[in-house]
């Protein structure tokens, strides 16, 4: 059996490899975001691959630059080819729960903005529903009313912090992370409507992009890859990690 470590490489070098000459591309943040910034910045030193990319944290900003891979913007080149990112849970929907690194609201953008989104994962974070607390980006002047908001949904809200009762994390916008915990979620597009209704609430981490996501699964000596059912996937047999 091969370790998680292992599987995230394989993913991450499957998807750095769909990357091609003249192609914006989105970089996601993460470990296996991380992965995949050095496999392309590889292509970048030994193929001589001319791309340009849009990063999603100051983290991934600094890592590419580290590669030698050329940095834009948004508003220079848009659309995007292609975003490339990982994932803390893949439904069997290709519904994605993304947050873990607080990067998810350029996360999300850059996403919107990609024509083709590839998410790396090793086959754990496939589930049959996602259930991991939701990380909200929240405007510290409305903490509380997000709080409230949320259990009124049936959440149960807490506050980010580096460590247990330490500093609350801030976002790279100077916002604070509420992780709201929902159990099952069985409906993710309807939770995504009712969490961006919230006042306060800059973004969530649920992404429902199905239409345009592909999922790069690193598994035990082989990748399988992951499209939307209308594109021939049989997503919802697939082997789950029970949660």
């Amino acid at each position: 059996m091969e370790g998680v470590g292992k599987k995230k490489e394989r993913a991450a070098a499957s998807a750095a490899a769909l990357v091609e000459d003249g192609m914006v591309v989105g970089l996601g943040t993460g470990s296996t975001a991380e992965l995949v910034i050095r496999k392309i910045g590889e292509r970048v030193r030994e193929e001589g691959l001319k791309i340009l990319a849009v990063a999603t944290s100051v983290q991934s900003e600094l890592l590419a630059a580290e590669c030698g891979i050329p940095l834009t913007t948004l508003d220079a080149h848009f659309p995007l080819h292609i975003c490339i990112d990982g994932a803390d849970q893949v439904d069997g929907d290709l519904n994605l729960l993304k947050g873990g690194w607080g990067s998810h609201t350029r996360e999300k953008v850059v996403a919107a903005a990609a024509k083709r989104l590839v998410i790396c994962v090793d086959d754990s974070k496939l589930v049959e529903w996602l259930s991991k607390p939701v990380p909200l980006e929240v405007l510290p002047y409305a903490r509380r009313v997000v709080f409230e908001a949320v259990r009124a949904l049936g959440g149960t809200p807490t506050l980010r912090t580096h460590a247990k009762g330490a500093a609350p994390f801030f976002t790279e916008h100077g916002n604070l992370v509420v992780d709201a915990d929902f159990g099952e979620i069985r409906d993710p597009k309807a939770l995504s409507v009712k969490l961006s209704e919230i006042p306060g609430v800059v973004e969530h981490g649920i992404f429902t992009l199905a239409e345009k996501t592909e999922v790069h699964v690193g598994r035990d000596g082989r990748i399988e890859i992951l499209k939307p059912k209308s594109r021939g996937a049989k997503v919802k047999k697939l082997q789950y990690t029970k949660r």
